[in-house]
């Protein structure tokens, strides 16, 4: 892709006292800056959301290290694929990541593997904790959700179409999930 389009940067620094000189340098020739001031483990960074609206097609963001722009290697893969998907080039300085070459493509690759694998040793761990919990007898597992009293009444509602299942799962005060299994669970018993 030609560089075509504008320069943006974006900053992040994790508390308000912290200095952003050594970013602002880095980045003092793009057009644009964004900064926010706070924790990269805050999924709320508005000038982030800002920085992302404002980039078009064909402009370029400048980080100087992709821990500033992402939360982990998930959250990097997820605003990398929405850069990629709008036709955004994406430069880190410090990793000297363009993906635009053929080097930051590959980069990615093993970044995805990474976080494919980051959640599977999370996934393997937080089995292996409930199996020795279980085996102690501290695990009982969730708590079932009960019923509301009146969930026939709105069951009945819901089947002359006066609502739909989200709306009855908010009636119920669950998610669609909890309510499917109700559902299953009353299909069985009327069978």
């Amino acid at each position: 892709m030609m560089e075509n389009g504008k320069k943006i940067g974006y900053i992040r620094v994790s508390t308000t006292e912290q200095n952003t000189a050594r970013q602002d340098e880095a980045l003092k020739d793009v057009d644009r800056v964004f900064i926010d001031k706070l924790s990269g483990r805050n999924t709320n960074r508005p000038q982030l959301q800002a920085c992302l609206d404002y980039l078009r097609d064909g402009d370029t963001l400048y980080i100087t290290e992709y821990s500033r722009l992402a939360r982990n290697t998930l959250d990097l893969l997820k605003i990398t694929d929405e850069l990629k998907g709008r036709n955004i080039r994406l430069i880190s300085l410090k990793e000297n990541l363009d993906t635009d070459t053929p080097q930051g493509k590959l980069f990615l690759v093993f970044l995805a593997g990474m976080a494919e694998f980051e959640r599977d040793i999370i996934k393997q761990r937080q089995r292996e904790g409930i199996a020795e919990a279980k085996k102690a007898g501290k695990y009982k597992g969730r708590k079932k959700k009960e019923r509301p009293a009146n969930f026939e009444e709105l069951y009945g509602r819901y089947m002359r179409r006066e609502f739909n299942k989200t709306q009855l799962a908010e009636k119920c005060g669950v998610s669609r999930t909890v309510l499917y299994e109700w559902l299953k669970e009353r299909q069985h018993s009327q069978q």
